[in-house]
């Protein structure tokens, strides 16, 4: 059977320090559930694991597309379960494997088996009801999926036009194509926390590590390759130096916006992951932390 150690929590707390050595004590692999490192090219800026680091111990769920494909939960999803279905070929018998990441939806994808439209966008579609007002494509959705306007905000564009998107494309309410199935397996999640302070420091020094790694070099050579409107460019870190690149600010200025960001996220992160009950949090900066959720696990491992 499966068993599944999640190690999630906010960027820059640690998640794949830890769960290397986790890994290497358990035999085990690591999934990653990080909604940018499955393109490739992109490094620096997504903190993707070192080709050390992976050496050391096999990744997967990294390096799957190329930039200029589109990566939905969907899909990531089906191929993480596909991993996950077979873990005898990757592990010994009892071995969890451990999902390992900060972008919620991934993990709740395979933890909560959300159920998810596979519709892929459609560009003509989407051109039309762009050009429509949030009013009008929200009174549209009303009238033909009232049970997904009481979930989606009246404001919410990006969610309205989705849901109009799968009722066009199917034919059903997107409502009725949503729900969770969730696994029978195993599952500990392991959440990683410190206070703000630690957190601040934590991204200044990563933001000034990605810089002096050749943040910019890459930056630069993915506009040349794949031009500067690829949507991916325009995520944090890569948008900010883009913004230095253009001659719109300074390469310290491109670096205090980064950091400004990342804590923004880093907030929106550790809301997401606090509502999770299921979650039992370890502080990351604790002397043991190491030791404490080794514990943990195998506390885990003897009892289911």
């Amino acid at each position: 059977m499966t068993k599944l150690i999640v190690i999630c929590g906010a960027t820059a707390t640690g998640k794949s320090r830890l769960a290397l050595e986790l890994a290497k004590r358990l035999k085990s692999v690591i999934l990653s559930a990080d909604s940018r490192q499955v393109y490739r090219e992109f490094n620096i800026g997504t903190a993707k694991p070192t080709s050390l680091e992976q050496e050391l111990v096999s990744h997967y769920l990294i390096d799957i597309c190329t930039p200029t494909e589109i990566m939905t939960v969907a899909d990531y999803q089906e191929q993480a379960q596909a991993i996950i279905q077979f873990p005898f070929l990757l592990v010994s018998q009892d071995t969890p494997l451990l999902l390992v990441g900060g972008t919620g939806l991934y993990i709740h994808g395979i933890t909560r088996g959300i159920k998810i439209p596979k519709v892929p966008r459609n560009t003509e579609l989407r051109t039309q009801l762009k050009s429509m007002d949030q009013t009008q494509l929200y009174m549209i959705l009303q009238q033909v999926d009232p049970i997904a306007t009481g979930k989606i905000h009246p404001n919410d564009r990006l969610r309205t036009i989705r849901a109009l998107e799968v009722f066009y494309v199917t034919g059903y309410p997107i409502s009725m194509q949503q729900g969770e199935n969730p696994p029978t397996f195993p599952i500990l999640h392991v959440g990683l926390d410190c206070d703000a302070v630690s957190i601040n420091r934590r991204i200044t020094e990563r933001t000034q590590c990605m810089i002096a790694n050749g943040l910019v070099a890459e930056v630069e050579d993915l506009c040349v390759k794949y031009g500067v409107n690829l949507s991916l460019l325009n995520t944090l870190g890569y948008r900010e130096i883009k913004q230095y690149l253009n001659g719109e600010i300074s390469l310290k200025q491109a670096e205090e916006k980064i950091i400004i960001h990342t804590r923004q996220f880093a907030k929106r992160q550790r809301t997401w992951f606090r509502a999770n009950s299921e979650v039992e949090w370890f502080g990351a900066d604790t002397p043991d932390l190491l030791d404490s959720v080794w514990q943990r696990i195998q506390d885990f491992i003897l009892t289911t």
